[in-house]
């Protein structure tokens, strides 16, 4: 699977290049077993594919591991819970059983 990540702050993409963060996304990762934490609160089980930070990184607070590799601040979400939360629409959603909504 290929994934393209548009980042809108080119400032971020230092901190995401990193062996910090990588190490880092790889272990929150494991800790939370792989599935997006917003559809297992929903009882759907999706894997997880984006580390996001709750608190937005900015030019300010990027240096600050305790925004940029705290556990506390991130959450695993899946692709449609990621698009969602930075406001993009998808064109489906899912009902409760997991399945496509047009």
């Amino acid at each position: 699977m290929f994934v393209v990540i548009l980042m809108h702050d080119s400032f971020a993409n230092s901190f995401y290049n990193t062996y910090a963060w990588r190490k880092c996304k790889a272990a929150y990762k494991q800790k939370v077993g792989g599935l997006c934490e917003r559809c297992l609160k929903r009882g759907l089980i999706k894997p997880g594919t984006q580390v996001h930070h709750k608190i937005r990184i900015t030019p300010e607070n990027m240096t600050d591991p305790s925004i940029t590799l705290s556990f506390d601040n991130l959450e695993l979400l899946c692709d449609r819970c990621h698009e969602e939360e930075h406001g993009h629409q998808s064109k489906w959603r899912t009902d409760k059983a997991g399945r496509v909504e047009l």
